[in-house]
């Protein structure tokens, strides 16, 4: 379907289309000098800037991040000779972010000939999240069997789908910008009509709506029926309605696939709301049987392949070999014994070559049995006990749907009927296999997030130290705990400098999964080799700076402290990093006043340090970011919590870093390093 179109005599008093207010469509205007010459409100939007703030600028040294000025002033310079030129390009934001902004440029004559610069702007994102979303409702409205047309509030074509195309026999160039009566006058018109009005007026759908007439494709009356709805926009603008056409005239065929058709629709859009709302495996699984035993079946069992669950990977099944599956989810849509029949869930099962859930993983292609019979069913269930149990249960129709993601076969989704009298058909297979199909990708997505997750998590510990080690005068703890969701880049260590001297150290890498752990390796090491050489914690930092330089764009904050017992004594300097704490054996507790400093990768700031007493029984306390940092809270609280804790830290420091991390931080949505020290009394 097309989008809005209208004709050409009512062009220009048509409503506006509510796409542009979606898009936030901008306008910026720059003379021939590169300044701003023109600046929209919805640039301001945009980019914060107001019109004071962005006239007579310009616009590269305004709007572009000094690395993006040399592609920004070709580009300008390429429009200002003629071309045109679209695409993404990072605009720099007021509060000093970049935001991908996506282009349309031209080139403007002023009276005098001098030319300027036009540039029409959205947010790239934005444009993103409206073509997924307009090409996943063109591919469903492309599919559909129904007939589905979209009229603008006067009541005029917009938009018609393949299969309304093909009912009318009119081509949707043809229909554009008419009235139902203009294209169609043989069908009852003044009606259609009058329904369309009172759905535009009232908001209130009216579905199931008969109309006999003849269309273009036929040279005979024929029954139709048609379901209006008003479409609205986010706002609850009205932009026009929408009608779904079937032809009824076969009456008991029709009603019969006028209520598959809105049952599938029902069960694929309470599919895409509770399937796939988290990228765990399991869950996913449930939130697949629970949809198709409140929709197609009696019972279902979600089986996944033993290789995704245990090792992450696809082992296809081929030949006379059998199948190892890992049951994740069982449901029915009663209480009934026949779920024990199931495999429980998450046991391993071998079923052989024989068997047709193997078959069906085998060809990646549905198994249907319309009707179940005793031989079938010992093809089927688990063993002799089980088949007796779906039998006593009433099981007489079954159905197994490969789960395929990606062109792979994960597992089977397996379907019963028992209470449902009627067998499974080819159409509960077609949606039986939809349904399948995304669950898949969410079961898969799950899969491959796991799998890099926990990638990232073994290459993570195995460059912590597996644990501190005893150093001369001090009692040593140390905890890492990752993200329940993605693992990140923190780590710890203690390094001994000599008698009575030992660095701590604590640093966390800016960003997710295997890139920060990597990132987190190759500082670490560096650490460990720059503290043999026993340089001041600042300077230490400085050549840390260089290092994560060189590593792309790696970020890091870092603390780095040398505890001198011989003198008593803590130097400490910081790369951006949280403050220390350090608790007396007076029960007094406060954040070490570090010097901030930079994250290592930025360059070009020196780093401070300060020292501080450390008395026999001293604790120090050292920590990530993820430790004490909240959704919705502002982190002061967690650092008052954590001094606060710290004051009343009993003499097990194991025992003190456990409840640390359970007071604070239960379920981490960041990774956790802590590292307590204490100097002995």
């Amino acid at each position: 379907m097309n989008g809005y179109a209208t004709s050409d005599r009512d062009s220009v008093t048509a409503a506006p289309g509510g796409l542009l207010d979606l898009l936030k469509v901008a306008a910026v205007v720059l003379d021939a000098g590169g300044h701003i010459a023109l600046w929209s409100p919805e640039i301001e939007q945009l980019l914060g800037y107001t019109p004071a703030e962005a006239l007579r600028q310009r616009a590269d040294t305004l709007l572009v991040a000094p690395e993006n000025r040399t592609r920004g002033r070709e580009l300008f310079a390429q429009v200002s000779s003629g071309a045109r030129w679209a695409g993404v390009f990072p605009l720099r934001h007021k509060d000093g972010t970049d935001r991908a902004v996506e282009f349309r440029t031209m080139r403007l004559l002023d009276p005098e000939g001098q030319p300027h610069l036009l540039g029409l702007a959205t947010d790239a994102t934005t444009v993103r999240i409206v073509e997924r979303d307009l090409a996943l409702s063109h591919s469903l409205v492309n599919q559909t069997p129904l007939g589905i047309a979209v009229f603008d509030n006067d009541l005029r074509w917009v938009g018609v789908n393949p299969a309304l195309e093909r009912m009318n026999g009119v081509p949707e160039e043809a229909v554009l910008g008419r009235r139902v009566g203009e294209v169609l006058p043989d069908l009852d018109v003044e009606a259609i009509e009058a329904r369309m009005r009172h759905v535009l007026e009232t908001g209130r759908p009216l579905l199931d709506q008969q109309t006999i007439g003849r269309t273009a494709a036929d040279v005979q009356d024929r029954a139709y029926s048609e379901s209006y709805h008003r479409i609205e926009d986010t706002d609850g603008r009205v932009l026009g309605l929408a009608m779904a056409v079937l032809d009824v005239t076969e009456r008991q065929q029709a009603a019969a696939e006028v209520a598959q058709a809105r049952q599938h629709l029902s069960v694929i859009a309470d599919a895409g709301v509770r399937i796939g709302t988290t990228l765990d495996l399991q869950q996913t699984a449930r939130e697949l049987a629970d949809v198709v035993v409140s929709q197609l079946a009696d019972l279902a069992a979600v089986d996944v392949l033993e290789s995704v669950v245990a090792h992450g990977t696809i082992a296809p099944v081929s030949g006379g070999a059998p199948a190892e599956f890992r049951a994740l989810a069982v449901a029915a849509g009663y209480p009934t014994d026949a779920i024990h029949a199931a495999d429980p869930v998450g046991e391993l099962a071998t079923y052989g070559s024989s068997r047709i859930i193997t078959q069906c993983v085998r060809s990646a292609r549905p198994v249907l049995v319309e009707r179940v019979d005793a031989k079938m069913m010992r093809r089927i269930a688990r063993d002799a006990r089980a088949a007796q149990t779906l039998h006593e249960a009433g099981a007489h129709s079954y159905l197994a749907v490969p789960l395929m993601a990606r062109g792979k076969v994960l597992g089977t989704l397996t379907l019963y009927r028992t209470v449902d009298e009627r067998p499974f058909d080819d159409r509960d297979r077609v949606l039986a296999s939809e349904l399948a199909a995304r669950a898949a990708i969410c079961i898969d997505n799950a899969r491959l997030y796991g799998r890099e997750r926990g990638t990232a998590l073994t290459l993570q510990r195995s460059l912590l130290p597996a644990a501190p080690a005893e150093q001369e005068g001090l009692d040593i703890a140390a905890r890492y705990r990752p993200a329940l969701s993605e693992v990140g880049g923190d780590w710890y260590d203690v390094l001994p400098l000599g008698p009575g001297r030992t660095a701590l150290v604590v640093g966390d890498v800016m960003g997710k999964g295997v890139q920060a752990a990597a990132i987190m390796g190759q500082l670490s090491t560096a650490t460990r080799a720059l503290a043999r050489l026993d340089l001041p914690p600042a300077e230490l930092l400085r050549h840390l700076d260089d290092i994560a330089g060189s590593l792309g764009d790696a970020i890091a904050t870092c603390v780095y402290a040398v505890c001198d017992l011989r003198r008593g004594t803590c130097s400490l300097s910081s790369a951006g990093h949280l403050p220390p704490v350090l608790a007396g054996v007076d029960g007094s507790a406060k954040l070490v006043d570090v010097p901030g400093g930079v994250p290592l990768g930025v360059g070009g700031v020196e780093f401070g340090t300060v020292e501080v007493e450390l008395p026999p029984g001293s604790l120090l306390a050292l920590y990530t970011d993820g430790l004490v940092e909240k959704r919705g809270e502002p982190i002061d609280t967690g650092l008052s919590t954590l001094t606060h804790l710290l004051r009343n830290a009993g003499p097990n420091l194991q025992r003190t870093s456990d409840s640390l991390l359970s007071a604070l931080s239960p379920e981490p949505d960041d990774d956790v390093a802590l590292l307590l020290v204490r100097t002995r009394v």
